[in-house]
Formats: C-alpha cells, sequence, structure tokens
C-alpha cells in the first residue's frame, strides 16, 4: 500500500483534506493539518518546513492544500531525482484545480491528479508534454508495465523524440500487441526501447533499456537466521545465476516464516512485500521440485524456496534452490505480457 500525506493551512482546506482522504483509494492517508485548523483525526503541526523534511522522505505523495508557491519552496531543498521523488501535487482553496508538480509520470502525480479532481469535481491541470498532447511517454508506459528504467536521459531523449514526431524503435523479449504510433518494430530509427534483461546489445544508437521488474524470490532458513546471512545468500545466489537484483518485486516463503526478524528485516531494507504460505498451498503447487523429505517432517512442505517462488509469482522457476549458510532461495519469473493501454501499475 503506497502513502500519502494531505497538508493543509486553512479551515476549509481541512474540510477538504477530510473529503479527499475519505475517497482517495490505493493509498493509506495522513491528514496533517495546521494547529488552528485541525480536527482529532488529523495530525496537527506548527512548522510546514520540519513537516514536509519527513514526509518528503516518508511518503510516496504529497497533497499540499496551499498555494503552489508555498509548496515550491517547502519541497525544494529536497528535490533529486524523478526516479526516488514523491509525487507532488498542491490543491486551490475549492479543489477546482489539481495540479501535479514533481514525478507526474514515474512518480504517479498525474493518475493521482486525476484521481483527486474526480473526488473534488475539479480539473487535473496536466503539464507534461507528452501528457497533454497525448503522445507516448516512455515514463509512464515503464511504469505501467513494470518495467525499470535503467538511464534517465535516455528516456527523457526518446520522450522529445516522440514530441518531435521521430519513430522509435521498439524491442521486446516479453509478448506485446499491436504496437501504438510512434512505435515500430520493423525499423531502426534513430532511437529506441529494448525491453529484457539483457542491456549488453544496443539495437538503436539511443537505447532505452527497460528491465522487467517480474522475479519473486522464495527463501527458506533456520529459527533465528539473521538478515545479514539471509542478504549474503540471496546475493550469492542472484550474482551466480547472473540475475538483476532490480528484477525482484517480492518474497516467499512458508507461514512459520511470517514472524521471522531476519526475513523480516531483509524485505523492509529492500522494501519487498513478504507473502507466506500454508504447508498445503505449497504442496498443491505444481511443478518439478527439489524435494527433502526433512523438510517435510519439520514444516510439513518437501520444498520451501521453490515453491513459494512459483506459488506467488504464478510463474516458473529460473532458478533452482541454493543453499549457503542454511538459507536457500530460488527464483521464479511471472509471464507478462505489455499493455500499451496499462496507464496505473
Amino acid at each position: 500500500m503506497k502513502h500519502a500525506a494531505i497538508i493543509s493551512l486553512t479551515e476549509s482546506g481541512r474540510i477538504l483534506s477530510q473529503k479527499i482522504a475519505d475517497h482517495l483509494t490505493g493509498y493509506q492517508i495522513r491528514r496533517c493539518c495546521f494547529v488552528r485548523h485541525t480536527d482529532p483525526q488529523a495530525e496537527s503541526f506548527r512548522d510546514l518546513s520540519v513537516l514536509t523534511a519527513s514526509l518528503f522522505a516518508e511518503t510516496d505523495a504529497l497533497i499540499f492544500l496551499t498555494a503552489c508557491g508555498i509548496a515550491v519552496r517547502m519541497i525544494a531543498p529536497y528535490l533529486r531525482s524523478k526516479l526516488t521523488d514523491p509525487a507532488v501535487i498542491v490543491l486551490d482553496p475549492s479543489g477546482s484545480f489539481v495540479i501535479p508538480l514533481l514525478s507526474g509520470h514515474i512518480g504517479g502525480a498525474n493518475a493521482l491528479a486525476g484521481q483527486i479532481a474526480a473526488i473534488t469535481g475539479g480539473t487535473a491541470v496536466i503539464t507534461t508534454a507528452t501528457d497533454s498532447s497525448g503522445a507516448f511517454s516512455p515514463d509512464c508506459f515503464a511504469k505501467a508495465n513494470h518495467l525499470i528504467i535503467t538511464d534517465m536521459r535516455a528516456a527523457k531523449e526518446i520522450a522529445a523524440a516522440v514530441i518531435d514526431g521521430e519513430a522509435i524503435g521498439f524491442r521486446s523479449t516479453l509478448p506485446y500487441p499491436a504496437l501504438p504510433a510512434p512505435l515500430t518494430d520493423t525499423a531502426s530509427p534513430r532511437c529506441g526501447i529494448s525491453i529484457g534483461s539483457d542491456t549488453s546489445i544496443a539495437p538503436f544508437p539511443v537505447t532505452l533499456y527497460l528491465i522487467p521488474r517480474n522475479l519473486v524470490i522464495g527463501i527458506g532458513c533456520k529459527k533465528g537466521t539473521t538478515a545479514d546471512l539471509i542478504r549474503a545468500a540471496v546475493d550469492q545466489a542472484l550474482q551466480a545465476h547472473e540475475i538483476d537484483s532490480r528484477r525482484i518485486y517480492a518474497v516467499a516463503s512458508i507461514d512459520l516464516k511470517a514472524e521471522e526478524s531476519g526475513l523480516l528485516a531483509f524485505c523492509s531494507e529492500h522494501q519487498l512485500p513478504f507473502y507466506t504460505y500454508s504447508a498445503a498451498e505449497l504442496m498443491e503447487t505444481e511443478g518439478d521440485f527439489s524435494a527433502s523429505e526433512f523438510v517435510k517432517q519439520i514444516t510439513g512442505a518437501d520444498n520451501i524456496c521453490e515453491r513459494s517462488a512459483v506459488l506467488c509469482s504464478g510463474g516458473r522457476i529460473i532458478m533452482k534452490k541454493q543453499a549457503h549458510n542454511g538459507v536457500t532461495v530460488a527464483c521464479a519469473e511471472k509471464a507478462m505480457v505489455l499493455d500499451f493501454e496499462r496507464t496505473n501499475s
């Protein structure tokens, strides 16, 4: 679940913040109201700059019910990269205009602005060039299809080429439907997109590599195994099989490990969701797995890491069980089909 904070300074802002919080879906909401205009359901604050400093690093979206100038001055000291900065949105006091200021594509501010405008009955004021012209956006496409952008300079150059009317080459190891303009898979123009895990070959003079984030690692370990040991085992296994760790989107195991502190710390460190399954669910999972009678006697399932990775991903094993210092690691790949109509990840 993503986290968003709604910041208001006035009484009308407080009322509007409650309306947005009541209807906005897909986010865990924190309402932050200036101390003179607050209510029991909100967090009160006195210093907006101190509040912004803490929220900027902790939330996925900041929604300011303030003047644009106030919001800009508050976030300016913390701006780093469109790959990491949160979405930032500003609303006028009536909610008539909803303006994404920061991270419109990758951070999801443009899409969030549309959601909020639907709640307030206002207009989302989108200023990014590809959106305002209705053109293909590599940023939006990548985010919606769980693809990792490897080079923002190439992404910017391709976005500029789209606006200039250039054809954009397209190569993919993943299946895809008919290509929308200006993408082409039958020519080799100046700029192009390459989708897959191999970044060693550049099919275009300017190539934007988009790497699919569709791998689940299954982990088994002894009780009390530290996060350091788990990290070392995972790193060794992935490196030995030349698997890019950025492609991992989840960790899976048996429900006996649901409160295992080392696993929880490892997942928290890498900001990965952790899914667990019962022994019965794991044993019902179909596939060619490495079986261990000893593990079955202890846990009820003859394999933890491979079965949980497959069950969680719904895909296939690409790295069978690897053991290191009492930790077992496996990796499964979720099947993906690219979608040019999808707007939200």
